[in-house]
């Protein structure tokens, strides 16, 4: 379940972007009930966009930006409770690691639910309760 991360640079240290996606991945597990479930954590995958200051824009004007997007199964950020948890937990995540300079309002979130059976789990397409019963073993 890749999470895309993408950063104006010099919104957190290049030695920081490590931290922010394991931080990140951990709240996303945690919030979930699958912090430590061996099927689901090595299914969270990320990469990073660092774009250069000249290219992020906000109303047309030039700005430090991050954007943070999974893509996921339906199941995946179903309830409003993790929606509301796990991405306040994701900006402050971000804003810490700019040393506090990231105003949270230049932090942006978003999640796009695949369609069910599509979802590629161990090489093989799965739907939604297929994924369930592979997650429920780890």
């Amino acid at each position: 379940m890749p999470l895309t991360l993408t950063l104006t640079e010099g919104v957190i240290p290049l030695a920081s972007v490590k931290e922010a996606i394991s931080k990140i991945t951990d709240s996303m597990l945690t919030h979930h009930g699958l912090l430590g479930n061996t099927v689901m954590t090595p299914n969270i995958t990320a990469h990073v966009s660092i774009l250069p200051k000249q290219t992020t824009f906000s109303g047309g004007k030039p700005f430090s930006g991050v954007w943070m997007e999974w893509k996921v199964p339906a199941f995946a950020f179903a309830s409003r409770d993790i929606q509301l948890a796990h991405f306040a937990e994701a900006t402050e995540i971000i804003r810490a690691l700019s040393g506090g300079k990231q105003p949270v309002e230049n932090i942006y979130t978003n999640v796009i639910h695949t369609v069910d059976g599509s979802w590629n789990f161990n090489g093989v397409a799965m739907t939604d309760e297929e994924i369930g019963a592979e997650i429920s073993r780890g």
